[in-house]
């Protein structure tokens, strides 16, 4: 558990010492990775497959041929003991056990994905920026009393760390009980650690900064130092994590509705109870469990691509 929790801090304060680095030749640091970005295959490739996610998911079911809960196979008399039929020209994905066009859950579903990814980053973001802002504050500028705020925090949130993300996750939402609402706040509390101490790591960083020197000698009160000029000078790491994190959090997610602590209610489209209902019928339609499985994978991609080119394109030891 220490090993493991060991190498998360390690991880978070490096990529924490981005927000610390001065400009250089003029231009700011987004522009120049910006720029990166636009020159990095892989953040196209990334940028490319978020941007087609999120219109199916805004636009695509204002266009899905039919219902998500429209079991129009069973009506049909198609859906019979160990008969799943499959693809067809009206039917793209065939249908699902309950006579449902899959390829409109499919539709329907991404709304639902993207729902849950960015709710639960969000409130991973919310509160881990709380705790670390509060402990980078404390820290860099609160003296001692303010370091013993900082330790205190901090061991809370290595506790938090050293445990397995997936681990904590079921835990919390084991004593929430089985909902929507349940997997957006274990999702997002498995990354409260990881904005905390990215945050905590890139103020102290920030606070030894000589425009903190200056606005301490001209008599700034402390707490205005830290929330207008240490704090948004903190955010950059903060930010690409946030993308890394929503490729996690679906992928989490998904896998708490695999294990039934998700949205009791399978008439919902969404990619984890998909997968979860698709695996008793691996042996009639393997396809019911391929297709959200490869949308979720392809997704993550996309996030994790965006995400770790925008940490490299903010790395300074690669800013040249």
């Amino acid at each position: 558990m220490t090993t493991i929790g060991g190498k998360k801090r390690e991880k978070i304060d490096r990529l924490a010492e981005l927000a610390a680095r001065d400009e250089e030749r003029g231009v700011s640091l987004w522009q120049d990775a910006f720029r990166r970005l636009r020159r990095n295959p892989a953040a196209i490739i990334g940028a490319v497959i978020l941007t087609v996610f999120v219109l199916v998911a805004l636009i695509g079911p204002f266009l899905v041929p039919y219902g998500p809960t429209d079991t129009m196979g069973i009506r049909e008399g198609v859906i019979k003991p160990g008969v799943i039929p499959g693809s067809s020209s009206e039917h793209w994905f065939g249908y699902d056990h309950q006579g449902r066009d899959v390829f409109s859950r499919m539709i329907v579903g991404a709304r639902q994905t993207l729902l849950v990814g960015v709710v639960a980053t969000l409130i991973g973001l919310a509160v881990g920026v709380l705790i670390g802002g509060v402990a980078g504050a404390a820290a860099g500028l609160g003296g001692r009393w303010g370091r013993w705020v900082d330790s205190t925090l901090m061991r809370f949130i290595d506790m938090l760390l050293a445990l397995p993300s997936l681990l904590l996750a079921v835990s919390i939402a084991a004593l929430l009980g089985p909902s929507l609402t349940t997997v957006m706040i274990a999702v997002g509390m498995v990354s409260v650690p990881v904005f905390a101490r990215l945050l905590r790591g890139s103020m102290i960083a920030q606070s030894n900064s000589d425009y903190v020197l200056a606005a301490t000698s001209l008599g700034v009160r402390k707490s205005k130092i830290a929330l207008a000029h240490v704090l948004p000078n903190s955010l950059a790491p903060v930010i690409v994590q946030a993308t890394l994190t929503l490729a996690t959090a679906i992928i989490e997610a998904a896998a708490l509705s695999f294990l039934g602590l998700g949205n009791p209610d399978s008439a919902t489209p969404e990619w984890g109870v998909m997968l979860a209902d698709a695996q008793q019928y691996l042996g009639i339609r393997p396809e019911l469990a391929i297709y959200p499985a490869v949308a979720i994978i392809i997704t993550a991609l996309g996030f994790t691509l965006l995400g770790e080119s925008m940490r490299e394109a903010l790395d300074p030891k690669l800013r040249k």
